[in-house]
């Protein structure tokens, strides 16, 4: 493992620990400068290529999708740990789908569902885009919806 600060090579492992998400966490330091720094390490399993709404194909990348994710609970109470614990388990899904290629509008419907219960605001930003709300008309309609859904 590469030294962060000197970019040696060399390192010893002091400590390991799993972490909740099935990662492996690792206290490291370097044989050459003595600091000390983390490594995660993490199963990464095939995820599909994703096909676009143009017909375009390109690789799930889950900071692409944890980034619009933030945007869209810019500002709100929604915890980083929440966010990353809706993208794991939208790639968990993909995996599971065991498919080659997967149309991205099932990232968007799942990203939508789990923003959901979340949060409404975050929802709201997040449809807006995904589901090209073009006037303030199809927002009310949405926003409407989901307070007769609160109500019942």
């Amino acid at each position: 493992m590469r030294c962060p600060y000197c970019q040696h090579d060399e390192s010893k492992v002091l400590d390991t620990t799993h972490d909740a998400r099935g990662g492996v966490r690792r206290r490291r330091e370097c044989e050459k400068c003595h600091q000390r720094f983390s490594t995660y390490e993490r199963v990464i399993m095939s995820t599909p290529l994703l096909v676009k709404r143009d017909g375009t194909r390109e690789e799930f990348d889950r900071e692409k999708l944890l980034a619009g994710l933030r945007t869209a609970c810019a500002k709100r109470p929604v915890s980083a740990a929440a966010l990353n614990n809706l993208v794991n388990k939208i790639e968990a899904e993909l995996q599971k789908r065991g498919r080659s290629e997967i149309n991205s509008r099932v990232i968007g419907d799942l990203a939508i569902k789990g923003l959901l219960k979340l949060d409404h605001i975050a929802y709201i930003r997040y449809a807006s885009v995904y589901l090209r709300m073009d006037d303030l008309h199809a927002i009310r309609d949405e926003i409407d919806h989901l307070l007769s859904e609160e109500e019942k």
